[in-house]
């Protein structure tokens, strides 16, 4: 009898796990699905497609000893699991790329800040399309190149096409009624469809070109220029022939800088990786007619077991994810898992074959190093440019250890702001700095509920003893704690709740750390060292000292608390505008007879604010979905 996979309960003992854990194993489907693995607060560890779930499932939990470590220490970790059962192993490779950049697991190897990446879209929606920079991708009547690794490169590349191709840069309906031109027009970066210089049909003629540009097609466009340079100068138009010579020669001149490869004309796009421990470097170069038009490089989360063959392949599922052209052939430094299933799923999006390929030998073996060549080099330049700037932070950590007496440097600083307005809409921002960085994952908001008029002491003290309270309660419960100890069971949405900071940062005076301290001494909190610091002479103060500690003007460690100061108000003051806004159009709104919480938001959507709706009319404010005549006069009335 052939054994199953799927362990026994007496295999693999683990207490955080379901006395059903390994029954409901056992009765996983054999299909095509995604799984994910979640730690016992319900958190995702792991997510991963299987073309058999109950036997890749099950071989987590089967005899360890040929896991890898990563594997093993993930494990120890799952408490409970669920899957998702797919038609194909194409759809689960589509599903398992959407929930990776859904919950970011911490066991797999993802884009860093993969949730957006800026695309060239040309909408051909309207009759005079525009170019646009957009951070998603839509299935509509548009068309999209990308993504880029960053605004600024689209950007240039916009620069670049504006100088090339005369398309309009307006937002504005276009009439072709319009008494004058704007600017572009005199400089020849617009040919001015909103006076009708330009028809319909023109204007997609150029539109087209800057279509073909950017798929690397540049000698058609070449061709269709000279065409109708030709023909210009035929039918004795001289200004518009001229004009067209000097579109070809910026072309031509776009042209020599880019690197002419010795390989024939066809589309590729060739990928390299430089591993790392915790950030490798991924290299992507995109040949378009045998020409290297562009290149952009990606930073991958990773640990210290992936292989560079599970970096390539995480790259290229997450990347052609969102990316909305593929190319006809990818060039690989390592070979892909999964090639064949990658391979049909690009093939599908693509509508068209699509092979995955790792040259061997010749030009495209060559180019190949050549781009792996620049992802050791950027990794390279990566990692000085990190040393330098955690060497700054840990003397900016050491420097305020040794300045302030704290008992070890403050590698999770939490520093507390209120905002207000004469004591209205009163806030308070919690934020959070680990080894130096921002932890905005951490960061907490608080509406100020007990304080009326104007005490920032008191917000403070409230803010503060909220935090607080729940250390104070555990501590009175399990004795003294150590700082950067995680105390309390965390939820996903609150894991910060239950960490107990080095140094917690009060923005102000040395009345708002006297404040601060009441509210340790209430709730017997003496082991969390307590600052403050004042923006008028950057003066830092500590409680039991009467005068302000001043810190070198080019101290790290005052840059330091100045950032951590910095970005609490910013937090604060974010939220503040936000409710202050919300409440005002609330206020208004609320008081119309009719105007629920759905029309509210109808209007507001269609609006844009109380200002918008007081200066629309009747016809226009019935016009919105859920609203009447009768309904439209009301709010007439009240606003």
């Amino acid at each position: 009898m052939k054994r199953s996979n799927c362990p026994c309960p007496d295999d693999n003992k683990n207490d955080i796990r379901p006395r059903d854990f390994f029954d409901r194993l056992r009765a996983i489907p054999q299909k095509p699905g995604v799984y994910l693995m979640k730690d016992k607060y319900g958190a995702v560890l792991y997510v991963g497609k299987a073309a058999r779930l109950r036997s890749r499932v099950g071989s987590y939990f089967a005899n360890s000893a040929n896991h890898l470590p990563k594997v093993r220490i993930l494990v120890t970790k799952v408490a409970d699991y669920e899957f998702i059962v797919t038609e194909s192993e194409q759809e689960a490779l589509l599903l398992e790329a959407t929930l990776i950049k859904k919950h970011k697991p911490l066991y797999n190897v993802r884009l860093k800040d993969d949730k957006s990446y800026p695309f060239i879209k040309i909408d051909r929606s309207e009759d005079f399309p525009q170019v646009l920079i957009t951070r998603s991708v839509s299935r509509d009547n548009s068309t999209y190149f990308g993504p880029y690794a960053s605004v600024h490169s689209v950007r240039r590349t916009l620069n670049l096409l504006k100088r090339l191709f005369p398309y309009r840069s307006c937002t504005k309906a276009i009439t072709g009624n319009d008494e004058r031109p704007c600017l572009d027009y005199y400089i020849q970066r617009c040919v001015a469809p909103c006076i009708g210089a330009v028809n319909k049909d023109e204007y997609a003629d150029i539109i087209d070109s800057v279509s073909l540009f950017l798929e690397g097609k540049t000698d058609l466009v070449v061709k269709g220029l000279s065409v109708k340079m030709t023909t210009a100068a035929d039918n004795l138009e001289f200004e518009k022939a001229a004009a067209f010579r000097d579109q070809l020669k910026a072309i031509e001149k776009v042209n020599e800088g880019q690197k002419v490869l010795h390989i024939k004309p066809e589309d590729l796009d060739v990928i390299a990786v430089a591993p790392a421990q915790q950030e490798s470097w991924i290299e992507i170069f995109f040949i378009r007619q045998g020409k290297l038009i562009g290149r952009d490089n990606f930073i991958m989360h990773s640990k210290e077991e992936e292989t560079s063959q599970d970096l390539v392949t995480a790259f290229v599922k997450q990347f052609y994810d969102s990316n909305s052209y593929v190319p006809n052939n990818i060039l690989t430094q390592h070979p892909l898992t999964d090639c064949k299933t990658i391979e049909r799923w690009l093939s599908g999006k693509r509508h068209g074959k699509v092979n995955i390929v790792v040259p061997q030998r010749g030009e495209k073996r060559r180019l190949v190093q050549m781009v792996a060549e620049n992802a050791f080099q950027g990794l390279a330049q990566l990692k000085i440019r990190q040393q330098s700037d955690t060497s700054k932070l840990d003397e900016g950590m050491i420097e305020l250890e040794d300045a302030l007496s704290l008992p070890r440097p403050p590698r999770r600083i939490e520093c507390y702001d209120i905002s207000n307005i004469q004591g209205a809409h009163a806030v308070g921002s919690m934020i959070v700095f680990e080894d130096g960085k921002p932890k905005p994952s951490h960061y907490r908001r608080f509406q100020i509920k007990n304080v009326q008029g104007i005490n920032d002491y008191l917000m403070m003290q409230e803010m503060l003893t909220r935090r607080f309270r729940r250390i104070s309660d555990i501590e009175s419960k399990d004795g003294s704690i150590s700082p950067n100890t995680v105390l309390a069971k965390p939820t996903v949405n609150s894991r910060s709740w239950g960490v107990v900071p080095d140094l917690v940062l009060i923005d102000g005076g040395k009345g708002h750390m006297s404040a601060a301290l009441e509210v340790f001494l209430q709730l017997g909190i003496n082991h969390i060292p307590l600052a403050s610091i004042a923006k008028e002479n950057e003066e830092v103060f500590v409680p039991h000292m009467q005068e302000g500690i001043l810190l070198p003007r080019n101290s790290q460690g005052l840059y330091l608390l100045q950032r951590a100061r910095d970005e609490a108000h910013r937090f604060a003051v974010t939220f503040h505008r936000q409710l202050r806004s919300k409440r005002g159009v609330a206020s208004k709104l609320d008081l119309i007879p009719g105007i629920g919480l759905k029309r509210r938001k109808m209007l507001i959507r269609r609006f844009g604010s109380v200002k918008g709706i007081r200066g629309a009319g009747l016809d226009e404010i019935a016009a919105v979905p859920g609203m009447t005549m009768k309904l439209a006069r009301t709010i007439a009335q009240y606003i």
